[in-house]
């Protein structure tokens, strides 16, 4: 869904957006088995000769994938466009850690909200987009009893301070 409401359906027909889906979504397994054959025995290898715990090799494993993963993508896309993901992920990432941390899912909630507006209560198509981007807005930047009186924005930037992303 984009910020207007609009599904892939809405945007591209059914047609199309079953190949979005699919070429967005569908393939990621397949992706993930070619990355494991690009990198699996190299990194295995490299995590093997090392003198840790097991628990250390696996986190170190991750985070080595991960890395990749992440450098993959940024050298994927122009530096204009890679910067503009760089933004979307992290907030990606602080939104599921606050998630996680408090045990609700942000979009649902915020979500929960917004269907409560109804069209017929407003006199223009105009009208009824401004009041869905102000209770949008309102939303993230209020506090909610949920997050223990943050805001959405506000408990997510607190959990990507953690890591120094939120700078």
């Amino acid at each position: 869904m984009n910020d207007n409401g609009d599904t892939i359906n809405d945007l591209f027909g059914k047609e199309d957006s079953i190949e979005l889906e699919q070429q967005i979504w569908g393939k990621n397994p397949r992706r993930s088995q070619a990355l494991k054959s690009l990198w699996f025995d190299l990194m295995s290898q490299s995590i093997n000769e090392d003198d840790q715990p097991e628990d250390a090799k696996r986190e170190l494993l991750f985070l080595m994938t991960a890395n990749n993963v992440m450098d993959m993508i940024m050298e994927s896309v122009p530096d204009d466009l890679a910067l503009e993901i760089t933004y979307c992920f992290d907030s990606m990432i602080g939104m599921s850690m606050v998630n996680k941390r408090f045990e609700v899912d942000l979009v649902d909630a915020n979500f929960e909200v917004l269907k409560k507006l109804k069209r017929e209560d407003y006199g223009t198509d105009e009208e009824f987009e401004a009041a869905i981007r102000d209770v949008d807005h309102r939303w993230w930047t209020v506090g909610k009893q949920l997050l223990g009186g943050r805001s959405p924005n506000d408990a997510i930037s607190e959990e990507l301070g953690k890591f120094g992303l939120n700078k």
